[in-house]
């Protein structure tokens, strides 16, 4: 898998290396980070990119609005357990959640994938990290995986699998599941992984018109690591600026002006992500000096969020509803911020000047949380406003 940023430097390599792609069956180009194109560069990319696409025969192409490549492949049936998937995008590591291994990689090594169907790892050695207990009260999967985080360090899971088990992995949805995968690479892991549960299957199930077989770990298998989580008493927590390992718990940042709220990105931008926020926001107004920005993660996403009513109670409460794709999570368009502009956001990355100039600041938050805080003006409980 390539995308719209992504594309057009592997195909620069490729041009140096092959005529033919190997297999065009199997290489998925989703247009997703500047969607619609922002600006003549971004047009260029997406021109060049679709030209090679007609040139090489690859019908997988989508640019049309579909969505984040991490839940268009997925949604579109590319993603199965036990198969290799590579992405030319570091959060590719999303699709663990089905049971896959899954990891980004540069445009280079891309390329080569693209002329060869062939690359090569170093076999990464396993972290278990078994999480026992139910999330409640405003408590999410976005909060485990930043404790997680928080407790392992940016570095701490470097070039290392990542295998999530235990009770609150098994009853947890699969949009819980995909976010917690999503962001292993917060903490330097190679992958994430989790063993299928029951939704994840009939979500593959919908989606995937051939048989497929279920990856399990061995009984004895071996673990570099183990690490033990009861979420029980967990409460939401935030990634303060500017790294996603300075964690801390929602009580202790409440309070801190924003200036913008952003739900979205391929970590919290499905339709379960969308609900939650509507929930806090209906009926309620944005506050005047913030604007806040809605953007599904995918036409599913978006069609589901319409038929449901979301957008409207968005709309209404004073939120700008954007079509699917990446656009203020890497600071590309649609909410870059000003110097000194503080941002709560359900994204996955709080780097300095990820979001628009280096002199802004980004707290990573829950659906939830953002819409609180949204309301309030500043960082709020969601149990704040009830």
């Amino acid at each position: 898998m390539s995308h719209d940023g992504t594309s057009p430097p592997t195909i620069k390599t490729f041009n140096k290396i092959a005529k033919e792609v190997w297999d065009p069956q199997k290489i998925v180009i989703v247009y997703d980070h500047n969607i619609p194109a922002n600006n003549i560069g971004s047009a260029e990319f997406q021109r060049i990119t679709r030209h090679f696409a007609r040139e090489q025969g690859i019908k997988n192409i989508y640019t049309h609005g579909e969505g984040i490549c991490h839940h268009v492949l997925p949604e579109k049936g590319f993603v199965e357990p036990g198969k290799v998937i590579v992405g030319a995008d570091s959060h590719t590591c999303t699709y663990g959640a089905f049971g896959a291994f899954a990891t980004g990689m540069g445009a280079t090594d891309m390329a080569m994938v693209y002329a060869t169907g062939k690359t090569w790892f170093m076999i990464p050695e396993s972290y278990r990290l078994e999480t026992t207990g139910s999330l409640h009260d405003y408590t999410t999967p976005k909060d485990l995986i930043l404790h997680i985080i928080g407790h392992i360090g940016a570095d701490g899971a470097t070039y290392k699998a990542v295998e999530f088990t235990g009770e609150t992995i098994d009853n947890m949805d699969v949009n819980g599941r995909m976010t917690i995968c999503n962001m292993v690479v917060e903490m330097g892991a190679k992958n994430g992984i989790m063993e299928p549960n029951k939704p994840t299957i009939k979500f593959l199930q919908d989606r995937i018109l051939h048989k497929f077989q279920l990856s399990y770990s061995d009984k004895d298998a071996e673990y570099e690591k183990e690490f033990y989580f009861d979420v029980e008493s967990l409460e939401p927590q935030i990634a303060c600026p500017h790294d996603v390992d300075n964690v801390k718990p929602l009580n202790q940042v409440k309070g801190i002006p924003i200036d913008q709220a952003f739900l979205g990105s391929c970590t919290n931008g499905s339709y379960n992500d969308l609900k939650e926020a509507a929930e806090i926001l209906e009926g309620n107004k944005v506050h005047d000096d913030v604007r806040m920005i809605v953007v599904p993660a995918s036409a599913e996403a978006y069609n589901q969020a319409i038929q449901k009513n979301l957008v409207t109670i968005f709309i209404e409460s004073g939120a700008m509803v954007c079509n699917p794709g990446c656009g203020p999570c890497l600071g590309a368009h649609m909410g870059v911020l000003a110097p000194g502009e503080v941002s709560i956001s359900t994204t996955n990355r709080n780097f300095k000047g990820r979001m628009g100039h280096p002199d802004s600041e980004v707290y990573l938050a829950n659906p939830a949380v953002v819409a609180s805080s949204a309301i309030e003006g500043e960082i709020t409980h969601p149990s704040d406003l009830f």
